[in-house]
C-alpha cells in the first residue's frame, strides 16, 4: 500500500508538472535550477492575481517558446502593466543569455512591475523603462530579435514602422490581442503586415486574445 501511494504521489506530480508547463520548456538553453524554481514558485502563487491588462499564462508560455526556440536575446517589450509578459520573455532570456527592454508610461504599473521582477528573481534580465512609448521606441537604437506589443492598439501600426529597420532579419515582432482584427487600430496593423513581403505572419489562437507572429525573413 505505500508503494501504491508513493507511486501515486510521484504520478500526480508528474501530471501537475505537464500542466504547468508548455512542450518547449526547459527543451532548450541553459538551466538554472535556484532561478527556474523561484521564476516557478512566484508564477504558481501570483497566477490569479493578474490584472491592469497583463497577458493570460496561456500567452506567456507562448511568448517564453518563441524566445528560447530562436534563442533571441536582444528583446523589446511596448506596454509592460505589472509585468506578467516581461517575466515569461525575461525568463526565457535568462537562458539565451539575452535581456529584456520594457516600457511602461503608467507611474503606479511601473513601480509594481519593478516589484515583480525583483520577486520573481529577473530584474538582472529586464530593463524597465517608465516612459511614453510613442516617443522612446523611436529613439531606441536596437537592434532587436524579438518585440513584443500590448500597449496602446490604434499605435501598433506606428510601433511597427518604428520598430522594423531595427529588427533583425529573422527577428520576430509579435502582437496582443489581435484576434478577429476587432479592436480600434488592429485591422488596419495587420493589413500593414500582410503588405510588407518581408514579413511572414501566424496568428496564435491558443487563447482567446490572439497573438501575431511575424518573422522577418528579409530587409525588404
Amino acid at each position: 500500500m505505500l508503494k501504491k501511494n508513493g507511486y501515486m504521489v510521484l504520478l500526480t506530480s508528474f501530471c501537475l508538472g505537464m500542466f504547468f508547463f508548455s512542450p518547449t520548456l526547459f527543451s532548450q538553453g541553459k538551466t538554472d535550477i535556484k532561478l527556474d524554481e523561484k521564476v516557478k514558485n512566484f508564477i504558481e502563487s501570483h497566477r490569479y492575481q493578474w490584472q491592469d491588462m497583463n497577458v493570460s499564462e496561456e500567452d506567456g508560455k507562448v511568448l517564453y517558446d518563441l524566445v528560447v526556440k530562436n534563442n533571441y536575446t536582444k528583446a523589446l517589450e511596448i506596454g509592460t502593466s505589472t509585468g506578467h509578459s516581461a517575466i515569461w520573455i525575461a525568463w526565457a532570456l535568462s537562458k539565451t543569455g539575452g535581456k529584456l527592454i520594457t516600457i511602461e508610461i503608467n507611474e503606479r504599473r511601473h513601480k509594481e512591475a519593478l516589484e515583480n521582477f525583483k520577486a520573481a528573481g529577473l530584474s538582472d534580465y529586464i530593463d524597465a523603462r517608465r516612459a511614453d512609448a510613442h516617443e522612446l521606441v523611436l529613439e531606441l537604437e536596437g537592434p532587436f530579435d524579438f518585440v513584443f506589443c500590448d500597449a496602446d492598439k490604434n499605435w501598433y501600426k506606428n510601433y511597427l514602422m518604428a520598430v522594423y529597420p531595427k529588427l533583425e532579419v529573422g527577428g520576430c515582432f509579435t502582437a496582443h490581442n489581435v484576434r478577429g482584427g476587432r479592436m480600434w487600430g488592429i485591422r488596419e496593423f495587420l493589413d500593414y503586415l500582410s503588405s510588407l513581403p518581408s514579413m511572414e505572419t501566424t496568428i496564435d489562437k491558443s487563447s482567446w486574445s490572439g497573438i501575431s507572429i511575424s518573422y522577418k525573413k528579409a530587409e525588404k
